[in-house]
C-alpha cells in the first residue's frame, strides 16, 4: 500500500537523510549485555564450565614439561653410567595423565559453546523481535526520513553482525581472558623471574590496542552506513528495473552503483586494513617475548636455577600468555564492526516512537467525520494547512481536487492517523481522533491505492488480508463484486495462484482488481479511493464504477481525483490549493461559479469540447 505520509504527488515533504551521530564503545557494549540478563544463570554455569576448562588446558603444560624433565635427567645420568636409563612407566603416566587432561578440557569447551550458543541465538532473536516491534510503534515521518535499503540493512547486515560475534567472538574473549588468568598463575608458580619476561609484553600489547581500536571502530561505522546506502541503491534499482529500462537509464544507474560501490569499498577497506594492523603487531611483540624467554631459560638451566621441563612450559606458556591478546587484538575489528552495528540498531530503539495525545473533548454532532479548524505543518516553521474546516455527513462522496502539492493526501494523512494535528481537531463521529487508538480508529476505514501493495503468498491470502477471519466464499464473493473472479480463473491455480515478489506474474490492472476485492472484502464504514481505476481499461473501468456504486452505496468516501470527470456525482468537491479549500460544492456548481475548478476542468476536456 503507498505510503501517503511520503507525499503522494505532492502532499508531503521530502526528508533528508539524518547526519551519522558519533556513539560511546562502552555504553553501547554494557546496553548489548544487557539483553543477556534472562540467560544469566546460563551464563554463569558457562563461565564456571570454560574455566574449568581453562585450568585443565593451562595446567597441562606444567604436568608435561615433568616428563621432559625424567627424560632430561636420564640423558644427564647416561654421561655418569654410560648407559640411558629412563623411567618410562613415569613418562608414560604423565603422558596419559596429560591426555585425559586434554580430553576433559575438549568436552568442557564444547560444552560451553553450546550453551553459549543458545544464549547468543536467543538474544540475537529477542533483540530482533524487539527491533520488528518498534517499527510498528514509529510515526510514519520515520519512513519518511529513511530508505528503505537502509533499514533493511540495519535489520539483516547488523543483526547479522551481532549474531556472528555474540556466538562465536564473545566465546572467545571470555576463554581468552580465563586462558591469560590461568597462564598467568601457572607461569608465577614456575619462575616469578621468567614471569615478569612475560608481563612486560603485556602493556605494549594494550597500548597498541588503545591506539588503533578507537580508529578503527570510526571506520567500521562508516563501513556500515555506506552498506546501507549501497542496500539502498541496488533495492531501488531492482524494483523499478522496468523504468530503468523503457528510459533507458541503465548506464546512469550502473554510474550511481558505481559510485555507491567506490564508497563502501573505501571505507571497508579502510576499517579492515586499520584493524589487521593488530594482528601482526602483537605477533611481533609475541616473538620478541618468546626470543627473551628462551635466552633467559636457557641461561637459568645452564646455571642450575631451573630444571629443563619447566623452562619447556614456560616457552608452551608464552605462547599461550600471548594468545588471549593476539586473539582478542584480532578479533577487534569483529567487535567494532559488531558495536557500530549494535549503535545502528540501538539509533532504531531509541527513535521517537507515535505520541498518543489527549484530543479535545466529545460532541453530538450528524456528521461522521469533521475537521475543525485544523493547523498542520510537516516541517516547524513551515504551515501547511491552517484553518482547515470540513464537515462530511454519512454516506457522502468527498472529492479532493488541485493541483500537485495542494494538500489532498496530508488530508488523508490526517484521517489515518499517520499524522496528527497541530492544531484544532479531526473528529470521528463527533470523537477526537486522538481520544481513539490508531488501530482502533483504523478499523473503520479502508484504502484502494493507485499504487497498489501486493505481498508472496496466494491471491486468496491477499484479498483475506482485508479481512482474516473471512470464510473462502466470502473472499471469492469480494472478487466477484471487484470483476476479478474472471481473471482470477483463468489462471492455472486459481485463488491459490502463489504471486511473487511485486506480484509480477499479473498485470497492473489485475493487480488494481485484487486491491479492489481486499477493500470489499473489509466493508469499511469509510472508504478511501486513489484514483484506483486509473490502472484498467475502459470496460473494467465501468465495471468497477457499477461495482463502486454499490460498495459506496449508504457508505462515506473521500476520493482523491486526478480525472475530473470520475467525481461528478461527488456530494462534496473540495478543490485545495496551498493546503488550503478554496472552492467547495457540487460539480455542477463549481462549473457554473467559473473558478478554479472550472479551469481544471475545462483544461482536461478542451479537446472533446
Amino acid at each position: 500500500m503507498r505510503n501517503y505520509a511520503q507525499g503522494g504527488r505532492g502532499g508531503g515533504p521530502r526528508f533528508a537523510r539524518p547526519t551519522e551521530k558519533a556513539h560511546d564503545f562502552w555504553p553501547t557494549v554494557i546496553r548489548l549485555f544487557k539483553y543477556m540478563r534472562r540467560d544469566k544463570w546460563g551464563v554463569v554455569i558457562s563461565i564456571i564450565i570454560a574455566a574449568v576448562s581453562v585450568i585443565l588446558s593451562v595446567r597441562a603444560p606444567k604436568i608435561l614439561g615433568q616428563a621432559t624433565t625424567i627424560i632430561f635427567d636420564g640423558v644427564l645420568d647416561a654421561k655418569k653410567t654410560h648407559h640411558i636409563q629412563i623411567d618410562m612407566p613415569a613418562v608414560e603416566k604423565v603422558l596419559l595423565t596429560v591426555g585425559i587432561i586434554y580430553a576433559i578440557s575438549a568436552l568442557f569447551s564444547v560444552t560451553q559453546q553450546w550453551i553459549m550458543t543458545k544464549i547468543a541465538q536467543r538474544t540475537v532473536y529477542q533483540l530482533r523481535q524487539e527491533f520488528k516491534a518498534k517499527m510498528t510503534r514509529l510515526p510514519i515521518a520515520y519512513y519518511d526520513s529513511h530508505s528503505n535499503g537502509d533499514v533493511m540493512s540495519r535489520l539483516v547486515n547488523d543483526m547479522d553482525n551481532i549474531s556472528s560475534t555474540l556466538n562465536t567472538a564473545m566465546i572467545q574473549i571470555l576463554t581468552s581472558a580465563l586462558t591469560f588468568v590461568g597462564v598467568s598463575y601457572f607461569m608465577l608458580t614456575i619462575s616469578w623471574e621468567l614471569a615478569l619476561v612475560a608481563f612486560i609484553s603485556v602493556p605494549l600489547s594494550v597500548g597498541f590496542v588503545r591506539l588503533i581500536a578507537p580508529k578503527a571502530q570510526r571506520y567500521f561505522m562508516r563501513q556500515q552506513t555506506m552498506l546501507g546506502l549501497l542496500n539502498d541503491q541496488i533495492e531501488e534499482t531492482f524494483a523499478g528495473h522496468t523504468v530503468v529500462k523503457t528510459f533507458n537509464q541503465e548506464a546512469p544507474m550502473i554510474e550511481r552503483f558505481d559510485k555507491r560501490n567506490a564508497d563502501y569499498y573505501k571505507a571497508a577497506w579502510k576499517a579492515q586494513f586499520v584493524s589487521t594492523l593488530v594482528f601482526p603487531t602483537m605477533r611481533f611483540v609475541n616473538n620478541l617475548d618468546y626470543l627473551a624467554m628462551a635466552v633467559i631459560g636457557g641461561l637459568k638451566v645452564a646455571t642450575g636455577s631451573i630444571n629443563l621441563g619447566d623452562v619447556q612450559a614456560m616457552l608452551q606458556y608464552t605462547n599461550q600468555f600471548s594468545q588471549p591478546i593476539t586473539q582478542i587484538a584480532n578479533l577487534s575489528n569483529t567487535i567494532q564492526a559488531t558495536v557500530a552495528s549494535a549503535e545502528r540498531i540501538f539509533e532504531v530503539l531509541d527513535a521517537d516512537e507515535m505520541v498518543d495525545t489527549t484530543g479535545m473533548p466529545d460532541i453530538q454532532t450528524a456528521d461522521i467525520i469533521s475537521f475543525d479548524q485544523v493547523s498542520f505543518q510537516y516541517v516547524p516553521d513551515q504551515p501547511l494547512m491552517a484553518d482547515y474546516s470540513l464537515s462530511v455527513e454519512p454516506g457522502q462522496m468527498v472529492a479532493l481536487v488541485g493541483p500537485t502539492g495542494a494538500g489532498k493526501s496530508t488530508v488523508i494523512n490526517l484521517l489515518e492517523r499517520f499524522y496528527d494535528t497541530n492544531g484544532g481537531a479531526i473528529r470521528f463521529h463527533g470523537r477526537d481522533t486522538r481520544n481513539l487508538s490508531r488501530s482502533e480508529l483504523r478499523e473503520h476505514f479502508a484504502m484502494v491505492l493507485q499504487d497498489t501493495w501486493l505481498f508472496t503468498g496466494t491471491i486468496r491470502e491477499n484479498i483475506r488480508y482485508g479481512k482474516l477471519d473471512a470464510s473462502d466464499a466470502d473472499v471469492e464473493n469480494a472478487a466477484k463484486m471487484a470483476y476479478a473472479d474472471e481473471f482470477i480463473h483463468t489462471l492455472p491455480e486459481g485463488y491459490d495462484t502463489i504471486l511473487n515478489e511485486s506480484a509480477s506474474n499479473i498485470s497492473q490492472g489485475q493487480r488494481q482488481l485484487l486491491t479492489i476485492a481486499r477493500a470489499f472484502l473489509a466493508d469499511p464504514e469509510v472508504l478511501i479511493l486513489d484514483e484506483a481505476t486509473s490502472s484498467v481499461d475502459t470496460r473494467t473501468e465501468q465495471q468497477i464504477q457499477t461495482a463502486m456504486g454499490n460498495l459506496l452505496n449508504g457508505r462515506t468516501s473521500f476520493v482523491v481525483a486526478h480525472r475530473l470527470s470520475t467525481i461528478r456525482n461527488a456530494d462534496q468537491i473540495l478543490v485545495m490549493q496551498h493546503g488550503a479549500i478554496v472552492e467547495n460544492g457540487t460539480h455542477d456548481s463549481l462549473l457554473a461559479s467559473g473558478g478554479v475548478y472550472a479551469d481544471l476542468y475545462n483544461s482536461q476536456f478542451a479537446s472533446s469540447l
